[in-house]
């Protein structure tokens, strides 16, 4: 791409995503030719089949922000850069689905679910098999969030971009870490406090997940403290806003189109600003039927059915969608008056666009 192209055009997704893509596989292909035993095959074998459904949202926004910080010179050390943080997103999800003891990720069985049954297709006694499945998903995540820092350390970035990224990887991910500790803290407990579900979803998923992949992309490319501010002003609205519609794809979706189960939110009481104001706005009748059911590891489909009939009636959803509105609205408005090129601001116009309206 060439320097006018580049302040003209927005930056191309798939490109991104493919150039994303190609650094993750070269990474994989060097692990997998070099590995300490046969064993870890598995590890990888699986690592690999979750890293490649994603949506390469952190690492997009991650090359993003290197553009809205005045990119120049050659990508590859940043296309790298951005591509560690895809291992950091494939650790927090087999560790988040051990904890949430889901079943499915994108459609496919998760990584402990796949690796208790690739131990028993071995001969692993069928006893075993969900502890090792758990235990080797555990490692897996470890393993990933190694490699992770590897990549990012090995990328080809240059020392004086290295010693101004880590404290914000730092920062990243010890906030997600504090976002997880509240979410499995506020799992289970029906409550209509929705000022403490918009602080999990803050530091679970905002500022992991749209702000801090855009500061470490605008850092990389040397950019001033007020492009960071704009970055923040933008990218926390705009992750509230894509946490707030998976809150409700979780439990309103199509299974067909988010790979995730209806009922493994309900199933498991996830503490969302959705369920916190059913609770809050909820007759005596209708808070029964949510302490009854909501939370229950066998409830059924009928069962989840009349929690929705609830979530709907108390104007929860329509809330959350409202909501949804508000902080699209405002990381737009946030955009309008970043100090952006031209060319990144319509790039991250359209994403955000995407990325609230989204039905997976």
């Amino acid at each position: 791409m060439t320097d006018t192209l580049a302040q003209t055009a927005p930056p191309d997704l798939t490109s991104l995503r493919q150039q994303v893509d190609a650094a993750l596989t070269g990474f994989l292909h060097a692990k997998a030719e070099d590995p300490p035993g046969v064993e870890v095959l598995d590890l990888t074998d699986t690592l690999r089949t979750l890293l490649f459904g994603g949506k390469r949202l952190r690492s997009v926004l991650c090359l993003y922000g290197w553009h809205a910080g005045g990119a120049s010179g050659e990508p590859t050390a940043v296309v790298r850069a951005a591509a560690s943080l895809e291992l950091f997103q494939a650790f927090a999800l087999v560790h988040d689905d051990v904890m949430d003891n889901s079943d499915l990720r994108r459609g496919t069985p998760s990584a402990h679910r796949a690796l208790a049954t690739a131990y028993t297709a071995d001969g692993g006694p069928q006893e075993r098999a969900q502890a090792y499945g758990l235990g080797a998903a555990v490692l897996l995540g470890d393993l990933a969030l190694v490699w992770s820092s590897e990549l990012l350390h090995t990328a080809g970035l240059d020392p004086d971009q290295l010693a101004r990224v880590l404290p914000l990887v730092h920062a990243m991910r010890n906030e997600v870490m504090y976002g997880q500790l509240l979410d499995l803290r506020s799992t289970g407990r029906l409550s209509g406090d929705v000022d403490t579900a918009l602080h999990v979803i803050r530091y679970k998923t905002a500022k992991y997940t749209v702000e801090r992949p855009l500061h470490i992309g605008a850092t990389l490319a040397g950019a001033a403290p007020s492009v960071l501010d704009a970055c923040t002003a933008f990218g926390v609205p705009l992750g509230e806003a894509f946490q707030l519609r998976d809150d409700l794809l979780g439990v309103f979706g199509d299974p067909a189109r988010t790979g995730k189960p209806v009922l493994d939110d309900l199933r498991e009481g996830k503490a969302t600003v959705l369920m916190a104001l059913a609770v809050q706005r909820a007759t005596p009748a209708q808070s029964d039927t949510l302490h009854r059911l909501v939370g229950r590891s066998d409830l059924t489909g009928e069962q989840a059915a009349e929690v929705r009939e609830v979530l709907e009636a108390t104007g929860a959803r329509q809330t959350v969608e409202e909501m949804i509105s508000a902080r699209y609205d405002a990381a737009r408005t946030a955009l309008d008056r970043a100090p952006f090129p031209a060319a990144a601001a319509l790039g991250l116009r359209r994403l955000a666009e995407a990325a609230t309206a989204r039905q997976r």
